[in-house]
């Protein structure tokens, strides 16, 4: 057209056939390209009464020795003072660390399976650290790409009083004193400790171990071991074979994770299942093992796998589970698990407690 002619208006041309067939894709393609650079939202947290909660100390979730030893040598507030100079510096992963990132990917797949259930794990960081000291802890959470959204920061005090109120699970700390108070409380707790050396663990399944006796059971039959000898516990046990033993302080853990573990089952995943559980025991099978295994039956649990050893180490048979956590009442066992690369959590509960607890009353108090 030459400059300064006109166009005459012409009347709207109606598309040709397939010209909505083509835009179609076009469209859902720039829409994906969009999405992609939105930030990803993140799952709404549920309400505590209806998730299983794990509380976690951050000694627990971090590694923080540089700075429990100025909290020790120097005072509360060089330790604030150098919390906030390295705000900046997120912490390295501590013993809990793999444990949490296995809780985020067994929710991973619940969310893909009940979208708008809030049955879920939900972690809380229960720490007695100054608010000051929150800036760092919330930067390496999202360094790490955690999602806690949930803390509890005391500024000295002890946490335990709040473990109630969040509806608590399971309480995993570095302080023996604060989980023994939590123990008292009737809250599932254990003192958790770093291997000896690093081992790899399943990235998508969820692997705990339990010890039996005091732990998910009552110290019953240890208790009739240390009065009276084994041979008088094997007869107990096979006299009371038919009468379950009482509850121990983590069975309620064990049964909000059989709880969790039947919601895969019943989308016929038991053997794609990411939660996978062991009882690891020093009983013997032929003289001691039925009553366990009945009084498991009788809660209306189980586990997935039940290793009997009479007697034998624990340490290389955890090798080979490779749980990314294991709960014990005895510092030996939970010693031999640790020289074998396994995180490794004593639960203070117990006749086998009694002689330690006036030494731990002692101990310098610390920051969690």
């Amino acid at each position: 057209m030459e400059p300064g002619e006109t166009r005459e208006p012409q009347e709207p041309r109606e598309p040709g056939p397939g010209a909505e067939t083509a835009a179609a894709p076009l469209w859902e393609e720039a829409k994906t390209f969009y999405d992609n650079l939105a930030p990803k939202k993140k799952p709404k947290s549920p309400k505590p009464q209806n998730a299983v909660t794990i509380a976690v100390s951050s000694r627990a979730l971090f590694r923080m020795d540089e700075e429990q030893r100025i909290y020790t040598e120097q005072g509360v507030e060089e330790y604030v003072r150098y919390q906030l100079e390295h705000e900046n510096e997120p912490f390295s992963p501590g013993p809990a660390f793999p444990f949490v990132k296995a809780l985020e990917a067994v929710n991973r797949r619940l969310r893909e399976l009940y979208p708008d259930s809030e049955d879920v794990f939900d972690i809380v960081l229960m720490t007695n650290n100054h608010a000051q000291v929150g800036v760092r802890l919330i930067n390496s959470i999202n360094h790490y790409d955690l999602f806690i959204e949930r803390f509890c920061m005391t500024g000295g005090n002890s946490p335990i009083c709040y473990l109630k109120a969040y509806h608590t699970n399971l309480y995993l700390s570095a302080d023996a004193e604060k989980v023994r108070e939590a123990i008292d409380e009737g809250i599932a707790a254990a003192t958790i400790f770093s291997p000896s050396r690093d081992v790899a663990v399943s990235q998508s399944q969820l692997r705990v171990a339990f010890d039996g006796d005091a732990v998910l059971f009552s110290d019953e039959s240890e208790r009739i071991v240390k009065a009276h000898g084994l041979d008088r516990f094997f007869e107990h046990e096979k006299a009371h074979e038919n009468k379950p033993l009482a509850q121990g302080p983590l069975k309620g853990f064990l049964e909000a994770l059989g709880r969790l573990q039947k919601k895969f089952y019943s989308k016929g995943l038991r053997l794609e299942c990411p939660i996978r559980t062991y009882l690891v025991t020093a009983r013997s099978a032929a003289s001691s093992g039925a009553r366990a295994l009945k009084t498991l039956r009788s809660w209306g649990l189980e586990t997935d796998e039940a290793l009997f050893l009479a007697g034998a180490p624990k340490g290389p048979l955890l090798e080979k589970i490779r749980p990314h956590i294991f709960f014990d009442d005895q510092m030996f066992h939970v010693a031999g698990a640790q020289e074998m690369g396994t995180v490794a959590a004593h639960v203070p509960y117990g006749v086998a407690q009694t002689p330690r607890r006036t030494a731990a009353a002692k101990q310098a108090p610390s920051a969690q």
